[in-house]
């Protein structure tokens, strides 16, 4: 984990397969180096409020914005990198070991969340001091 950093992220392009009828993208075993564990998304995100506020020690996670588009704000102790998702055929990689935090989601705005790892609370660091202690050890 203390190695990772917010340049250890990855904006991934998702296969778009265009059609008169409407396009179709798929996240296959290509796509993210990793077997997919869980799936979530968020949704009725008000647009004033905000989701993540934690970091991972061992979950990597892709998220992709199904429709509309929110912020996704990457820290790893010493960077922080915003990066706005609202295409769905670009999903966002993190790794373990950068802080997360979402913030201006749009009207109608959702988000898939494809996960390493079923729900484990032992991973998650919620406190930003301690996150940025286990950082630097």
């Amino acid at each position: 984990m203390k190695d990772t950093t917010v340049d250890s992220v990855k904006l991934i392009d998702i296969p778009k397969i265009k059609d008169v009828r409407g396009n179709l993208s798929v996240v296959e075993k290509d796509i993210i180096p990793y077997n997919i564990k869980r799936v979530y998304y968020l949704y009725d995100v008000p647009s004033d409020a905000y989701r993540g506020g934690h970091a991972h020690k061992n979950l990597y996670q892709f998220l992709i914005p199904l429709s509309g588009s929110f912020d996704v704000i990457l820290k790893d102790g010493k960077n922080t990198k915003t990066i706005t998702l609202n295409k769905p055929d670009k999903g966002l990689l993190i790794v373990p070991g950068i802080w997360r935090e979402l913030e201006n989601f749009s009207s109608g705005s959702v988000c898939l969340v494809l996960a390493s790892e079923e729900y484990d609370e032992a991973d998650y660091i919620y406190d930003f001091q301690d996150f940025t202690t286990m950082k630097s050890i």
